[in-house]
């Protein structure tokens, strides 16, 4: 008869792109939803733009319409409030814009190609999601592997009949890659909504603090922050993404190999995902 045995080692990592592997500050989608909705008369600013990121485009286009400053635009130009008809014409015309314009925003983020290094070292798979629908992730996955990262698997927002913040992409990358169990699993986001999705899921999750969407700064200015500066977003933004439960919070991608040592730690002493309650920042066993 067979038994149940938790796991003990890391099988997977689910890496985010936009804001974690790729595209730091995460400015691709933003900026392209405050053209997209441009073009429909409805000024919108980055930082509206950015309030819905992690889940899928149409989704997100249709938060942003049921914002009510945002709709009482729309309803200004177009004499009625934006509905699901709506909320597709701007996605269709966000589509476009969003392959033309990837391009700009393909860099690696600083520390990607160590940490996946790393992380295949020790014979960790590499899984990866994001809200950007397959069409538009052919052309980031594309320019990732010209500058050398490649996942080992990838679910983009429109492979699933529900994205993030359900656990469906987190899911299909463990199932595609064989892995023995979700616990097994480590989800890495920089977003409430990909967050929640690994918590859904049965995974650890770990949330990136300073190098997406919350943030909102491209690398060289997150560098020039004065340290005053960077210690009082970090505390902003860990209180803001608490609330979808991240396992342990940290500033970019390039600290995770700590925190894969810290989860097998906790995985020796029975520790499973789904009882434990999230770490402080920077607490690391």
């Amino acid at each position: 008869m067979a038994a149940y045995q938790a796991p003990r080692k890391i099988e997977c990592v689910i890496l985010d792109w936009a804001g974690t592997t790729v595209d730091f500050g995460s400015f691709a989608p933003t900026q392209v939803f405050v053209e997209a909705f441009a073009e429909f008369g409805v000024p919108l600013t980055l930082a509206q733009a950015r309030g819905p990121m992690g889940r899928g485009k149409w989704d997100h286009i249709r938060a942003l319409c049921d914002d009510p400053a945002i709709a009482a635009r729309y309803a200004e130009r177009h004499g009625h409030a934006p509905d699901d008809s709506d909320v597709t014409r701007i996605y269709e015309r966000f589509m476009p814009l969003q392959i033309e314009k990837i391009g700009q925003y393909s860099d690696l983020i600083p520390g990607t190609l160590p940490v996946i290094a790393s992380l295949r070292a020790q014979g960790i798979a590499i899984g990866s999601c994001s809200g950007y629908p397959a069409i538009v992730m052919e052309k980031v996955a594309a320019n990732a592997r010209a500058s050398g990262y490649h996942a080992d698997h990838i679910v983009a927002a429109d492979d699933v009949p529900r994205g993030r913040p359900f656990p469906s992409q987190a899911l299909a990358n463990a199932i595609a890659l064989g892995i023995s169990d979700v616990a097994a699993c480590v989800k890495v986001d920089d977003t409430a909504p990909g967050i929640v999705e690994g918590r859904a899921a049965g995974m650890w999750s770990v949330a990136l603090l300073l190098s997406g969407n919350a943030l909102g700064l491209t690398h060289e200015q997150y560098l020039a922050l004065p340290e005053t500066e960077r210690q009082a977003a970090r505390a902003r933004i860990s209180a803001e993404l608490a609330p979808a439960g991240p396992h342990y919070m940290i500033d970019t991608i390039a600290e995770l190999p700590a925190v894969i040592t810290a989860i097998e730690q906790r995985l020796e002493a029975g520790d499973m995902p789904q009882s434990c309650a999230p770490r402080p920042l920077g607490a690391m066993g």
